[in-house]
């Protein structure tokens, strides 16, 4: 029987492990796409409450991301470490809890309720997330069957996404009740349910790296779990640590530039949608339902790009598709074409019924399927690069420190996040954008001009500014299949004892992947 040293993965555990991205991406989905329109349309709070509470949780998660990163590397030293699972211990501790999702969108609250819920479910879902996010580096070392994962993930992401976007449409369309506060209870819901189940799909479908004789060489003693002082000490050090690593710090900023851009775009969307366009829910369901259908697809293509040519040029064209769809807005927003109003009412909201003119079908569906195509490609490519990073680390520090990446990619995904959210709607806010009356939820709000013009340069002019910084870091960014088979080939060297690289040309990989000179790798630095 195999052993987890030499499985080999199968359809069933890419998909397996990939499920769990319903709950990654998922409510993602939901809580980007919809929240701050939640808030603000049915909950009668402002751009500034709605961000304020969509934010501070993920200032929180500075200690909880690392952390659970931390204790999930070191449970192997742990007898329910090696009984259960360091990482499946965490997972199947948030089945029970992940239903609570619903808790969030019950209208009609306070501004404390919101946020106290969504601080919970935050932690919840970080418990999963981080734990979840190294079985993919552990399951395997092959670059072809790391981008499988990547693969399977993004795709169970973007489908996610659709379900996340199109649910409104049938909940409205099967029960009734357009914009109500309603369609967005039962929304979530149905997704608290569907993550406990992927949850337990992945418990049962992947496996863990074991601890190996070579690990407890290079780290010889167990954490002292008596010291519990030192345990914040040791965390950040270790977190630290990572940004040593030269490729690392390059693929943040790809991953910053792709994820914050959609962020800020996912936040004012909605409302844009809502102003600019004068569209309802139904609208905006349909609209972000074919923005993600975009995403799928281009996620298939990204896949093989990512294998045969690295993840370089994929990020590069995702960006050109992207800046394209958002100088189409603009343009909608200056130019207001003739007739589109009366096109979009004549549909009455259902977009996909047919009868509009090429015009109106033009600004509805060519500007968010090239977001999409883009957007699908950026959600990609840094998790595929991720699932190699471990192994360049491995070569600096002899270790394998999956949790304390996946903690600090998810710890600066979030604080990047947040502070994305509450720059965008405070930007809104300040720009006179007004809240539904509490007394007349989802009732249509008139905005100034001044409010409507902050709106647009907000969601237009954000995302190019950080797609721009990433862009600039693609540049130097050298990780593709053939330098991380160099990589690897010099790891397993390095195991051997060896001193010296096999080649010159695999030191020079080696060292610009690393950032450290060959004679200081695997511990000695």
């Amino acid at each position: 029987m195999a052993t987890p040293e030499t499985r080999t993965p199968t359809w069933i555990n890419y998909w397996g492990w990939g499920s769990g991205d319903m709950l990654g991406a998922g409510a993602q989905a939901v809580i980007t796409g919809w929240l701050a329109y939640f808030f603000i349309t049915f909950c009668g709070l402002s751009p500034v409450e709605a961000g304020l509470i969509l934010g501070l949780p993920r200032l929180l998660e500075a200690i909880t991301c690392p952390l659970i990163g931390y204790i999930s590397d070191n449970l192997r030293h742990t007898w329910i470490g090696r009984k259960i699972g360091r990482r499946k211990v965490f997972l199947i501790a948030t089945i029970p809890l992940l239903p609570a999702f619903a808790l969030i969108f019950v209208s009609g609250q306070t501004f404390t309720y919101y946020l106290v819920t969504f601080i919970f479910f935050e932690f919840v879902y970080t418990m999963f997330l981080i734990p979840w996010e190294t079985l993919a580096a552990e399951m395997t070392k092959k670059y072809e069957e790391k981008a499988k994962f990547a693969g399977a993930r993004m795709m169970v992401a973007q489908t996610s996404a659709i379900l996340a976007s199109y649910l409104p449409t049938l909940i409205i369309n099967n029960f009734g009740g357009k914009d109500s506060p309603n369609t967005f209870l039962i929304m979530a819901a149905i997704f608290g349910v569907l993550f406990s189940l992927v949850v337990t799909l992945v418990v049962f479908l992947s496996w863990e790296r074991p601890y190996t004789e070579d690990e407890k060489l290079i780290q010889p003693e167990p954490m002292d779990w008596n010291k519990a002082a030192m345990i914040p000490v040791n965390m950040f050090r270790d977190l630290f640590s990572t940004l040593k690593i030269k490729a690392f710090r390059q693929h943040l900023s790809l991953y910053l530039g792709g994820y914050i851009s959609q962020d800020i775009f996912n936040t004012a969307f909605p409302l844009f949608v809502a102003t600019v366009m004068m569209g309802a829910t139904l609208v905006i369901s349909q609209l972000m339902t074919t923005m993600y259908v975009a995403q799928l697809i281009s996620v298939m293509i990204a896949v093989n790009v990512v294998i045969r040519t690295g993840p370089v040029v994929a990020y590069r064209i995702a960006i050109s598709f992207v800046g394209a769809a958002l100088a189409l807005y603009l343009a909608f927003f200056l130019i207001k074409p003739a007739g589109f109003a009366e096109g979009l009412s004549a549909l009455g909201g259902n977009l996909f019924g047919g009868g509009a003119s090429l015009g109106v079908l033009f600004w509805l569906f060519v500007p968010i399927v090239l977001a999409g195509l883009g957007r699908g490609t950026l959600n990609f490519v840094p998790w595929s690069v991720y699932n190699y990073l471990p192994d360049i680390d491995e070569a600096v520090t002899g270790q394998r420190r999956e949790g304390i990446f996946a903690g600090v990619m998810t710890l600066t995904r979030k604080v990047a996040q947040s502070g994305a959210i509450v720059l965008t709607t405070s930007l809104i806010g300040l720009g006179g954008f007004v809240a539904a009356d509490k007394s007349h939820p989802g009732a249509v709000i008139v905005q100034t001009p001044e409010a409507v013009r902050a709106l647009v340069l907000v969601m237009v002019g954000g995302p190019v500014l950080v797609m721009l910084a990433g862009l600039v870091a693609s540049w130097s960014f050298r990780l593709n299949a053939r330098t991380h088979a160099v990589l690897v080939t010099e790891v397993e060297r390095l195991r051997a004892g060896e001193t010296e690289a096999e080649t010159e040309e695999s030191k020079k990989i080696v060292e610009d992947l690393t950032g450290w000179r060959y004679e200081r790798l695997w511990g000695r630095g």
